[in-house]
């Protein structure tokens, strides 16, 4: 009996592919974000246009009410904040007819981790760029000069200025002290006490581990799920280590390396195309085309919902 001639080939199975292809960076993607999952996200997925208009409205203040008079209104005083929808960025390997006849099964998950990795890397490196602006700081194109990281302050202490005119800017090892102070920076700016978080270099969370607050309440949590990153929560607030914060060379050539406390309102990330997969046969290279990538924007939502801090790089 003849089986007929509906058959499974490459040509009917094509569709299939490319989405394993897309599970799998998505997957590592997700896996590697850190900063992007701890500021408010806006997805832009499926619309048109290269810039988010977001109101920023002020906060009022309450107003007595007297007897047999009209309530006092409050003047509207709502500001702007642009997020520029304008960072393309893409990963892209050939992979050649004979390297995939030979190669294990391994490769293909080898490139899509490494994409997702790359791709996440790259939104959290453009979120802390953002850091630098923090409690009225200048973003600067990242030259070395007494300007660098102009408001961000000592682990040590949580006050005293990183000074990039001077060698490893006097960037402190992190203390109980310094973040008590970046706490109160936060306090005394009405920053909602919930949704907060610290995000820090290795170095930093290695000296974390020998602060006794720290490893007495690092088990204390909300019971909610682990979080990619998270090694614990100090005085309330969750703490994140990933090797993504920025590496800052002041004068004299020794680095120093910038954690963040923030609030999710201090910054905010827009996504319009997430990140996806694609291949295409090339037949000049006799190979696979992969590429994967994303489409985004991020701003700075509220300057003092966040505090950029130094610490010694070694």
């Amino acid at each position: 009996m003849a089986l007929g001639t509906n058959h499974s080939t490459i040509t009917t199975s094509a569709n299939f592919i490319p989405e394993l292809w897309s599970d799998e960076v998505i997957g590592a993607y997700k896996t590697n974000l850190v900063l992007a999952n701890l500021v408010t996200k806006m997805s832009h997925k499926g619309k048109k246009g290269d810039t988010i208009h977001i109101p920023k409205p002020a906060r009022g203040s309450a107003s007595v009410k007297a007897a047999s008079t009209q309530v006092t209104l409050i003047a509207d005083t709502a500001g702007i904040v642009n997020v520029s929808i304008d960072k393309h960025y893409e990963y892209s390997k050939l992979i050649e007819d004979i390297a995939e006849v030979q190669s294990l099964a391994s490769m293909r998950k080898f490139y899509t981790d490494d994409a997702g990795h790359a791709l996440a890397n790259q939104v959290d490196d453009s979120l802390f760029a953002l850091g630098e602006g923090f409690q009225g700081g200048t973003i600067g194109t990242g030259a070395a000069d007494a300007t660098l990281w102009e408001t961000a302050v000592r682990g040590g202490d949580g006050t005293t200025v990183f000074d990039g005119s001077t060698s490893g800017g006097g960037a402190t090892d992190i203390t109980d002290a310094g973040i008590r102070r970046m706490i109160l920076t936060l306090d005394d700016a009405d920053v909602p006490m919930d949704n907060r978080a610290i995000v820090l270099p290795p170095i930093a969370s290695n000296d974390l581990l020998g602060i006794n607050r720290f490893t007495e309440q690092q088990f204390i949590g909300s019971g909610d799920a682990i979080k990619t990153g998270k090694i614990g929560q100090i005085y309330g607030v969750d703490v994140f280590v990933t090797s993504n914060c920025p590496t800052v060379t002041p004068a004299s050539g020794t680095t120093a390396r910038i954690g963040l406390m923030l609030h999710r309102d201090a910054l905010v990330f827009a996504e319009q195309v997430g990140v996806r997969s694609q291949t295409q046969y090339k037949q000049e290279y006799l190979g696979d085309l992969f590429t994967a990538d994303t489409i985004y924007g991020v701003a700075e939502l509220r300057d003092d919902a966040g505090v950029a801090f130094a610490v010694p790089s070694a």
